[in-house]
């Protein structure tokens, strides 16, 4: 399989969330053995003006790799106890992320990080060059459907009913 170039990841999350499905998540392991899975679910989050994004706030020391241009990876800690993996989007200072919501049998964002043991050290990871973690073409494009986002009710009506999650439908 090929692993997907940076171009792929400088567009608009609205894009580039949709089109992860389908694609393989590719972790090497400590013992240098690399693992393929199957993105099932995204979530995208788009900019300053989306009341549900962490760049709400504008840049700060906690989101500005979302700054950077796309293709580096976003990782934070929630509810102090997992750990969410997304992919920066578009091109730099626009910041945007998808969140990868589920792998096939890895059904939810905690679950997947704690399975491919992903922490805190992944956060700027550069999906274009990184020898532990990238993204490999896979079958595109895949039938899915659209849904509205999780566990965003602070962010208002308008934006909680965004259907910017989008699901895979046939895996």
């Amino acid at each position: 399989m090929k692993r997907v170039g940076r171009e792929f990841f400088i567009r608009d999350v609205l894009e580039v969330a949709p089109g992860l499905l389908g694609k393989y998540l590719v972790r090497v392991g400590d013992d240098g053995n690399a693992d393929r899975y199957l993105i099932t679910e995204t979530e995208a989050y788009r900019g300053e003006e989306d009341l549900a994004c962490h760049a709400r706030k504008g840049k700060t020391p906690r989101t500005k790799v979302m700054y950077e241009k796309g293709g580096v990876l976003y990782v934070y800690l929630v509810y102090g106890i997992h750990w969410m993996l997304n992919i920066v989007t578009g091109p730099e200072e626009q910041p945007q992320a998808a969140l990868i919501r589920c792998l096939k049998n890895a059904e939810g964002p905690g679950i997947l990080t704690k399975m491919l043991e992903i922490g805190k050290d992944f956060n700027g990871e550069d999906l274009a060059v990184s020898r532990r973690m990238w993204i490999e073409n896979g079958v595109n494009p895949v039938p899915y459907r659209a849904a509205t986002r999780v566990g965003i009710d602070y962010a208002g009506e308008t934006w909680k009913n965004k259907p910017w999650r989008y699901i895979m439908t046939d895996h």
